[in-house]
C-alpha cells in the first residue's frame, strides 16, 4: 500500500523545503518499513538514513510520562501527590501535570549556542498558576518540567539517565536518548530554519518536555510498547484521555482519539526551531508510524503523515491526531472605552493601558509605546490580541520581541495572561514564550 512512498516523499521535501524525512511502520512490536529521504546535514551532504536519530520536540513527553508512570508503579511517586511549592491554589498533583491540567500557563524558553545576549531564562519564575489544577486545559511545557523535577528527586537520578535505564533499555531501544545532544551511537539530523539555516546546540529549562532523541523506528516501536514497563491499571490509565476537542482527549502523556465511528489512534506531536514530528499508534491494528523532519515548517510532516496513515488506516482523518482547542473566535463584545492595569512580570509590575475603538479594534500602549491592531474574542476569551510590541524586562528582551493578550471580564476588571513571544523563526532562532498575569480595570 505504500508503493512509491519514495517519490512521494521527494516531492513533498521538495515542494515544502525539507531537508530530510525518515519514516518507520512497526506491527506487533517489529519494524516493518524503515526507510529515509533527502539530506541530515546539507552542509556535509551526509544523506538521512532509517538510523539517523532527530530530536523530537514535545513527543519527549510519552518518554517522560512513561518513567514517571514506572516509578509510581515502583511507589517511588504517587500521580494523586500534590508537587511542592506554593501556589495560589491548592498544588497541582502529578496525574494532572500529566494531564496539561495542573494550572501553569503556556512557557518555553531555548538558549542557542552562547545565549543570544548570555542570559538564560530562569523558569523558576514562571512557574505560576493561572488557574486552578484540574479546571481546564492549558498544554504546559512548565507542568513536564515539575514532573521531571519530581522524578529527579524521588529517585535520586538525572532525568534523562532514569529514562534510558528505565524505559529505554528495557525496551531495547538502543539509540534513543534524553538531553541537550545526541549522545548514541549513531549520527543525528541538524535542525534547520524555515529558511534553511543550521541551528546551534540548544539548551532548555524543561528537557522533559522537548529534549528526546530518536530514529523513526526505535520511536514507533516505542509508541506500541511501553505499556510492557506498566502494571495493567497503569496502562489503561494512561489512556484515560480527558477531552480537548470533539475528537480528541489528553491522556497520561498521549492524545487518544475517540468518537466519530473512525479507530481509535493514540498520538503525540511536536515541532519546535528545526523540528517538525508525529508517531501514532492504532492499537486495535496493533501498528503505528512514526514521520521526522528536520525543518521547523511542518506542512512537508504533515503531508508524508497524513499519505501513510490514509494508506494503512481504514477511517483515518486528521482530526484523529489534531489537538486543537475547541475555542470558536465570536465578535468582541465589550463597549468601546479605556482601561489601564499592569501586567505582572518577575521583574515587577508593568504598567499598561487598552482602548477599545469602534471598529472592533485596539489600541495599546506600553513603555512609551503605542500599536494598534484588531481583538477578537473567543468561547474561552472576551478579548485576545497580538500587537508588535515588547515587554520591557530583560527576559523579553533576549528572543520575545512581540506581545498577545488573552483577557476575561469579571467583577468589573479584565483579568488574563500576557505573553511574550516570536513569531517563527525567519531571521534569528526561535524565541521564548513567557507568560505573565495581566490585570486591567476602567480608566477614568
Amino acid at each position: 500500500m505504500l508503493d512509491g512512498l519514495g517519490e512521494y516523499c521527494a516531492e513533498v521535501l521538495a515542494e515544502h523545503d525539507c531537508p530530510s524525512v525518515s519514516v518507520a511502520v512497526a506491527e506487533r512490536g517489529k519494524v516493518v518499513l524503515a526507510e529515509a529521504y533527502g539530506l541530515a546535514d546539507m552542509a556535509a551532504g551526509r544523506p538521512a538514513t532509517p538510523g539517523t536519530a532527530y530530536v523530537l520536540a514535545s513527543i519527549t513527553k510519552p518518554m517522560t510520562a512513561t518513567a514517571v508512570c514506572v516509578a509510581a508503579d515502583e511507589g517511588l511517586l504517587d500521580l494523586d501527590a500534590p508537587v511542592p511549592g506554593e501556589f495560589a491554589w491548592p498544588a497541582p498533583t502529578l496525574r494532572q501535570l500529566l494531564w496539561h491540567r495542573g494550572g501553569f500557563g503556556a512557557h518555553y524558553d531555548f538558549q542557542y549556542g552562547d545565549g543570544v545576549d548570555g542570559r538564560t531564562i530562569d523558569a523558576d519564575r514562571y512557574a505560576v498558576l493561572y488557574r486552578e489544577p484540574g479546571s481546564g486545559f492549558e498544554y504546559a511545557n512548565l507542568g513536564y518540567r515539575a514532573l521531571g523535577q519530581a522524578l529527579e528527586a524521588a529517585s535520586g537520578q538525572e532525568l534523562g539517565k532514569f529514562v534510558r535505564e528505565r524505559v529505554f533499555e528495557p525496551l531495547g531501544l538502543k539509540g534513543c536518548r534524553l538531553g541537550a545532544t545526541y549522545t548514541g551511537a549513531g549520527d543525528s539530523a541538524v535542525p534547520y530554519s524555515i529558511d534553511g539555516r543550521p541551528y546551534p546546540q540548544r539548551r532548555t529549562s524543561h528537557p522533559g518536555a522537548t529534549l528526546g532523541w530518536a530514529d523513526a523506528g526505535e520511536l514507533a516501536v516505542f509508541a506500541q510498547s511501553y505499556e510492557r514497563l506498566l502494571k495493567p491499571a497503569t496502562a489503561l490509565a494512561v489512556r484515560d484521555a480527558l477531552p480537548i476537542n470533539g475528537r480528541l482527549g489528553y491522556g497520561l502523556g498521549w492524545c487518544v482519539s475517540y468518537g466519530g465511528g473512525g479507530p481509535v489512534v493514540q498520538s503525540h506531536g511536536g515541532r519546535m526551531g528545526g523540528v517538525a514530528v508525529m508517531v501514532a499508534a492504532v492499537p486495535e491494528q496493533q501498528l503505528s508510524v512514526a514521520v521526522l523532519t528536520n525543518s521547523t515548517g511542518s506542512t512537508a510532516r504533515d503531508a508524508i503523515v497524513r499519505h501513510v496513515l490514509g494508506a494503512l488506516v481504514p477511517g483515518y482523518t486528521d482530526e484523529l491526531i489534531s489537538p486543537v482547542l475547541d475555542d470558536p473566535e465570536r465578535p468582541v463584545e465589550l463597549p468601546e472605552g479605556a482601561w489601564a492595569g499592569r501586567i505582572s512580570t518577575p521583574e515587577g509590575d508593568v504598567p499598561v493601558e487598552l482602548r477599545l475603538l469602534a471598529d472592533r479594534r485596539v489600541e495599546l500602549r506600553l513603555d512609551g509605546k503605542t500599536a494598534t491592531g484588531p481583538a477578537v474574542a473567543s468561547e474561552a476569551w472576551d478579548l485576545r490580541l497580538a500587537l508588535p510590541l515588547q515587554l520591557p524586562t530583560a527576559d523579553a528582551r533576549v528572543n520575545s520581541p512581540l506581545l498577545a493578550l488573552g483577557l476575561r471580564l469579571g467583577e468589573g476588571r479584565l483579568t488574563g495572561v500576557a505573553c511574550a513571544h516570536k513569531d517563527g523563526d525567519r531571521g534569528g532562532w526561535l524565541g521564548n514564550f513567557l507568560s505573565h498575569r495581566c490585570e486591567l480595570r476602567p480608566a477614568p
